[in-house]
């Protein structure tokens, strides 16, 4: 299927969504850059005052041929129905009225900001590395009153004020549109929420649904602090066999289809948290098909898929081998998009999945920026939540962002940025792949090349150990941990990572990342880990 021209502004034309199976789903092109800003121009002016009332709905295009997502009451805990909505967020609205003079609210003046602008310097497109950006990179102003004067439709007067929950108008339209072009969820009614980054936006979906002694599903192994996150809440993690692939459908059926309450204590899990793209710690993503199976379980068995998706855009190029050529990188942004695995999101019919992005793996995990992607209905209730916790992202985060993404890069230049990230990840990963070959003891070690994140995952054939048979898996994980530690590398023991604690696994596991560390480093620290190796298990 061809591109959408520029000037359309909807897919009416495209088909039809079936509402109970992604089977009948057709999927449209993305929407082109260009046709961002051509419904921009048919909206019209952009409503982003001072904790303006705001709603993705003001920034998508009209879609009555897609189905409405289902209503989530019999999931909600009751916390998150008794929310109710801020009595004086909601009278925020009234300021938008012309000739309105607001002596009602708590917002103080911008004045008293003792800010009157940042600048700050950042990559000109194409010209993404350190060295390109000190040379050519361009300094951005951003001023407390750029709207009032007509420079900016953002400014620190705004968002250094008080806020909604759903975070500012301006952000909100280009993460709406962000979503919708690289996404475009095929019902109806979806929403973005800015978030304080995916954990924080985690702790409140458990609380949203909920209640002590609950379990919640999720990869055998899997991100070690959504674990941390449940446990004060009084619930548990129940883990999932894996493959190289990432989560086992039939393995997630069986679990459901097997439930005893009476045995577990609780009632069938109904929650499923995954990170299906470079997943931490094993480095799996989920190809299409995968993803379309574990979807049609969670429709017979009425989940709602937590998709933790703080990788989805480290997807790198194929692993070649030590001596191969490097794959040719994605030329255009369209090629760039269809290289992509389909989102659950982007399957999603029934509004089921909770998506969560993150600028932290792709821009800094310091401006604790993401948002989440949802039904109304879920959107709604996030919002009431943030009202009364963390309000809104930061000011100075959200202003910041906006100007780089929105007014410097726009869509077109941040995905030239995503396709830059491949490359350099690409490279890192070759680095740290190649360094394993050659000083890991292949007798003992393997691995699968992963296709995302930022993760390497080792198996160690512990059956190999001399003590085997004498000495459990811990204990030999404990000592290979600390020999690494005494030769000045640290790697991280997959034991870390389980998600229940109370299982006790027979294989044993080490995680390496490939994010930070120089190419000479990380070789040096793979050498390391093989003498640890060798050690432990008194290899010549």
């Amino acid at each position: 299927m061809s591109p959408p021209s520029r000037d359309i502004l909807s897919y009416g034309s495209v088909g039809a969504h079936a509402t109970s199976d992604i089977s009948a789903v057709i999927i449209p092109d993305p929407l082109t850059c260009a046709g961002v800003l051509a419904r921009r121009s048919k909206a019209g002016p952009l409503s982003g005052g001072v904790a303006a009332a705001t709603s993705s709905d003001l920034f998508k295009p009209k879609a009555a041929w897609k189905p409405k997502a289902k209503k989530w009451d019999h999931r909600l805990s009751e916390e998150s129905k008794s929310r109710t909505a801020s009595t004086l967020k909601e009278a925020a609205r009234y300021l938008a009225t012309p000739g309105m003079i607001s002596l009602g609210g708590g917002l103080p003046s911008s004045d008293y900001f003792p800010f009157e602008y940042i600048d700050v310097k950042v990559p000109t497109v194409g010209k993404f590395s350190e060295a390109e950006t000190a040379e050519s990179g361009k300094v951005v102003r951003i001023g407390k009153h750029d709207v009032q004067t007509g420079k900016a439709a953002f400014d620190l007067a705004i968002s250094l004020n008080y806020g909604q929950g759903t975070g500012s108008a301006q952000l909100l339209r280009w993460l709406t549109e962000h979503t919708e072009i690289v996404h475009d969820p095929p019902y109806r009614d979806w929403q973005c929420v800015a978030s304080v980054g995916s954990t924080s936006s985690l702790d409140m979906l458990y609380r949203m649904f909920l209640k002590r002694g609950d379990y919640v599903i999720s990869e055998d192994y899997t991100f070690a602090t959504a674990v941390e996150t449940a446990s004060p809440l009084g619930c548990r993690m129940v883990g999932v066999k894996m493959d190289a692939e990432g989560l086992l459908p039939e393995s997630l059926d069986e679990l459901l289809m097997n439930w005893d309450e009476e045995a577990r204590g609780a009632r069938r899990p109904f929650l499923l948290y995954t990170v299906p793209s470079g997943q931490n710690p094993t480095g799996s993503t989920q190809g299409k098909k995968r993803r379309e199976d574990i979807y049609k379980v969670s429709q017979k068995h009425d989940l709602i898929i937590i998709e933790d998706e703080p990788y989805y855009f480290l997807q790198m190029q194929p692993y070649m081998g030590r001596d191969a050529p490097a794959a040719p990188l994605p030329k255009t942004h369209a090629e760039f998009l269809s290289s992509l695995v389909p989102s659950l999101l982007r399957m999603d019919v029934d509004g089921r999945v909770v998506r969560l992005d993150s600028f932290s793996k792709v821009l800094a995990p310091g401006c604790r920026m993401g948002w989440i992607t949802a039904s109304e209905q879920i959107c709604e209730r996030m919002s009431r939540h943030n009202e009364v916790s963390v309000q809104n992202p930061s000011g100075f985060s959200q202003v910041i962002i906006h100007k780089l993404l929105d007014e410097e890069w726009g869509h077109s230049g941040y995905l030239d940025w995503l396709i830059n990230l491949r490359m350099e990840y690409t490279q890192r990963r070759d680095v740290l792949l190649h360094a394993c070959e050659e000083y890991l003891p292949s007798e003992i070690a393997s691995w699968a090349p992963p296709a995302a994140g930022m993760f390497h995952w080792i198996k160690i054939a512990v059956e190999k150990h001399p003590e085997f048979l004498t000495r459990s898996v811990k204990s030999i994980e404990d000592e290979l941990f600390l020999t690494a530690v005494s030769e000045k590398v640290l790697v991280s023991p997959g034991s870390w990572f389980l998600a229940d604690k109370g299982v006790e696994h027979k294989e044993l596991f080490f995680r390496a990342t490939f994010a930070a560390a120089e190419s000479a480093a990380m070789t040096e620290a793979t050498k390391r880990f093989g003498v640890a190796l060798r050690k432990v298990f008194k290899l010549d």
